[in-house]
């Protein structure tokens, strides 16, 4: 099927490039040209671009220019902040202990186990209840006096439960222990003021509200440790070597600062199709399920399981019907493994196999929520006439 003629209901694992951030963007790749490291004129005006772009972002999320610090992605955000901050606590007060939850993306938990692994760090990590939510208490029962860092993210990519950091942040404070947020699936929706917050390390990538992909920020607090894990240069004050990505740095601003300003009018818009996708599948699809809270999740997202249905198998059919979703999260599709967020939940094998992620976007309209509706139910109800008794 011809794209202009799909559905695509996957906005959280990445969004069109807004026009207007598009626009803004442009000057950079060829007439504002210059390496912002340089100091002749081009070079000047880069880095002006640079950090002008540091301020609008430090303004959306109430903090010091100063504390952004440009990186590659979310999931480099997320490395530079969880490896930079346990070896930086390791090396200052011998701290190795580190905490989290099973649910966060794999930018987090694959690198907290590396750590575990190959740095000789402790790594706990805390149960969730059955809607994907970490307990403050749970988190402070945790604590040890060589606590190095906690991690929980913002808000699930793959379940939309958004978190109580702003709880979890008050009893690290308390205990003088760092906590960072993976905040790249909530940037799109969610209040990021960070002293309403108060967390110590926050990540962003601007592909998930309406930005270019390949670039991303990283929010550290002011006297927050960090021990820079690429070397080479004195980018990003000494924090990420490497020549800054002009264009796409001047796109993740333009994109946040719009995405701020428009925000409660589009989440007004995902809220009322999320109602619709979840109260049209689960009308329509017998043994079907919401997963993450009911409440307090994205307003863009909705996401399900089905019992006896093949999420993976699933996708590919909704594909061939026009409509684009998710299984969970992009990064895990394709893995015939139940998902461990799901798992996490406590969700059995049969239920945790058949996962399906809806999230809609600023264009998306509620004839098109129809469609999958009507879609939907056939597809699940012939994948499982042809599943094995």
């Amino acid at each position: 099927m011809e794209t202009k003629n799909a559905i695509y209901l996957d906005h959280a694992a990445t969004t069109p490039v807004d026009a207007r951030v598009l626009a803004a963007m442009q000057p950079y790749f060829d007439i504002e040209f210059g390496n912002p490291s340089s100091i002749h004129r081009w070079g000047q005006q880069a880095e002006r671009a640079v950090e002008r772009s540091r301020r609008i972002i430090a303004e959306a999320l109430n903090c010091q220019p100063e504390e952004i610090v440009f990186t590659g992605c979310g999931s480099e955000a997320d490395n530079l902040a969880i490896r930079g901050a346990a070896l930086a606590e390791r090396a200052a007060r011998g701290a190795k202990h580190l905490i989290t939850t099973p649910i966060e993306h794999a930018a987090v938990l694959a690198t907290m186990r590396q750590l575990r692994d190959h740095f000789g760090f402790d790594l706990t990590v805390l149960p969730v209840d059955e809607v994907g939510r970490v307990s403050p208490e749970s988190v402070e029962a945790a604590l040890r006096p060589d606590t190095a860092l906690v991690s929980v993210m913002y808000a699930s990519n793959e379940i939309g439960t958004i978190q109580p950091v702003g709880e979890i942040a008050r009893v690290c404070r308390a205990r003088g222990v760092r906590l960072h947020t993976d905040a790249v699936q909530a940037g799109s929706q969610l209040d990021l003021d960070v002293q309403r917050l108060g967390v110590d390390y926050m990540a962003l990538g601007a592909h998930k509200f309406y930005g270019p992909k390949g670039v991303g920020a990283l929010f550290m607090r002011a006297g927050s440790p960090l021990l820079p894990t690429q070397t080479g240069g004195s980018h990003e004050h000494g924090l990420r070597a490497g020549t800054q990505n002009v264009p796409y740095i001047v796109g993740m601003a333009e994109a946040l600062r719009l995405t701020v300003i428009e925000r409660e009018r589009h989440n007004a818009h995902f809220r009322a199709l999320r109602a619709q996708a979840m109260a049209g599948v689960l009308r329509a699809i017998p043994e079907s399920m919401v997963t993450g809270h009911a409440q307090e999740r994205l307003p863009n997202h909705a996401s399900f399981a089905f019992r006896r249905v093949d999420g993976n198998e699933l996708l590919m059919h909704l594909d061939l019907a026009g409509i684009a979703a998710s299984s969970g999260s992009a990064c895990k599709t394709g893995d015939p493994e139940p998902s461990e967020v799901l798992v996490a939940l406590g969700l059995a094998r049969e239920w945790a196999l058949g996962s399906l992620r809806i999230t809609v976007g600023r264009a998306t309209t509620a004839g098109e929520i129809d469609r999958l509706v009507a879609v939907l139910p056939a597809l699940v109800e012939k994948m499982r006439a042809l599943a094995p008794a």
